[in-house]
């Protein structure tokens, strides 16, 4: 089992790309990718235990996960091969570092460029602190540097499940929180995907989105009996998206959802990303 460090970050992957899914489509990001993650959808906890054991994916792989071919899941997580395969204990000053390498640091500072917080899932309680402990470290090093605190203004994205509460310290430091809460066609049981308290806090949030994937008609009646009425989710928070992942899908699958979305009245979208790199990961 990977332990997680609270002085460092727990990295699979970071790249600088364009967000490509929810309200804020389109905008150029980088993403922090973290390790380890609480659910597996499209997949089972023995039978990602055995591929992690026996090392059998290629770097950047897609995992085809086993409850989809038993017909327990419609769909499986694109970036298991990222967050199960992959993660290496990075300094805080890691970020700082490639930023300014790439020659981006100046508008991951001011906004320009969103910080994402992806994973697997960053709000793992170990990881909640690490990123709040990278935020102390970094706040403190441009006050050092240059007495420019104020001038700091990052936006923060994180990306979650929806099934862990966000604790203070990290929840006043986020400006947008994603929520992609697991439909039953992620293989899950409902135990494991809804967790009220969790729901709930994301709500408490000035800015929050709640991102779900759809194949069917049938998952958007049980996205509103699950989630939306229940937790009387506003449908302007509400975004979705179709299952897919790969370019041959793109056209029809979002021609569905869009359909859905006038019938239903939430927010329809794709997956830019997709359209753009197909399968490929880190771009």
């Amino acid at each position: 089992m990977t332990k997680i460090s609270t002085d460092k970050l727990l990295i699979s992957s970071d790249f600088y790309s364009v967000q490509g899914e929810g309200i804020t489509s389109g905008i150029p990001s980088y993403f922090i990718r973290l390790g380890i993650c609480n659910l597996t959808c499209g997949a089972s906890r023995k039978m990602l235990n055995q591929i992690i054991k026996d090392k059998l994916l290629e770097d950047g792989e897609i995992f085809e996960g086993d409850l989809v071919t038993e017909g327990k899941a419609t769909w499986t997580c694109d970036s298991i091969s990222q967050w199960a395969f992959r993660g290496e204990d990075k300094d805080f000053q890691y970020l700082i570092d490639r930023w300014k390498e790439q020659g981006i640091y100046e508008d991951v500072k001011n906004g320009t460029i969103h910080l994402i917080w992806t994973g697997g899932e960053p709000t793992i309680p170990k990881h909640q602190e690490a990123i709040v402990n990278f935020f102390r470290y970094w706040y403190s090093q441009e006050t050092q540097d240059n007495n420019t605190r104020h001038l700091l203004t990052p936006y923060h994205e994180i990306e979650t499940n929806g099934t862990v509460y966000i604790d203070e310290p990290l929840f006043e430091c986020l400006t947008q929180i994603n929520c992609s809460p697991k439909l039953s066609n992620s293989g899950m049981t409902a135990k494991q995907r809804i967790i009220p308290e969790a729901i709930k806090r994301i709500m408490e949030h000035s800015n929050y989105q709640f991102k779900f994937v759809i194949s069917t008609e049938d998952d958007v009646r049980e996205m509103f009996e699950d989630f939306i009425v229940p937790f009387n989710i506003p449908l302007k928070n509400v975004v979705c998206m179709p299952g897919m992942d790969t370019q041959e899908e793109y056209h029809e699958r979002t021609r569905f959802v869009l359909e859905m979305a006038k019938k239903y009245k939430f927010r329809g979208m794709s997956r830019l990303h997709i359209s753009a790199w197909d399968k490929t990961l880190n771009v």
